[in-house]
């Protein structure tokens, strides 16, 4: 009987091992040759040019920030100002995109400027004492603002002294705010 179950037992695995080698593949050991599971290739064929039970999927872009959508405006707190008043010139920077964009808001890109005409009036940077770097991360959508109380006193590069002051009277000046290359549209405002 036991002789009868041992044929019965030899007899499968020849079966195995010969559907094997008409299969084309090859039953290796893992002490030689590829690893345990490979599939031997047909003589001449390219291991590519075998086909693949599960492609590749091409892998989607991230989507990033777009830097152009990310806006810079100024405003004041009123239209007009009397002579004790110090203005207050505000930069706003604005995320106009559809993902987070990280932007550096410190003082080292930001600049307050006022203009009247062709004259340079102001500029935070003349007399800043130090300059820093702030990258904040900015949702769509989003803002961060930034303001400034103005003295209504004149600056110069440098910051060397100057003696004179802006003009009153009803005098019109334009206030610009600027972030590393971006600089906003005018924002006007009076001294009277």
């Amino acid at each position: 009987m036991v002789v009868a179950l041992l044929m019965v037992v030899g007899l499968a695995f020849g079966g195995f091992a010969a559907a094997g080698a008409f299969n084309g593949t090859e039953q290796v050991s893992s002490n030689s040759g590829p690893a345990a599971g490979a599939t031997a290739t047909a003589p001449g064929a390219s291991p590519s040019a075998a086909p693949s039970s599960n492609p590749t999927p091409t892998p989607t872009p991230t989507p990033t920030c777009n830097q152009n959508l990310v806006t810079v405006s100024a405003s004041t707190d009123k239209a007009a100002y009397g002579p004790d008043e110090k203005p207050l010139l505000s930069l706003k920077v604005t995320n106009g995109g559809t993902m987070p964009c990280d932007v550096n808001i410190g003082t080292s890109q930001m600049e307050f400027l006022v203009t009247s005409g062709a004259d340079r009036i102001f500029s935070s940077k003349d007399c800043q004492a130090k300059s820093e770097d702030l990258v904040k991360t900015i949702p769509p959508g989003a803002s961060e603002t930034a303001n400034f109380p103005w003295a209504q006193n004149r600056t110069l590069e440098g910051c060397q002294p100057v003696a004179s002051k802006p003009g009153r009277g009803g005098a019109y000046y334009i206030f610009t705010a600027k972030l590393g290359s971006k600089a906003s549209p005018k924002a006007v405002f009076q001294l009277n």
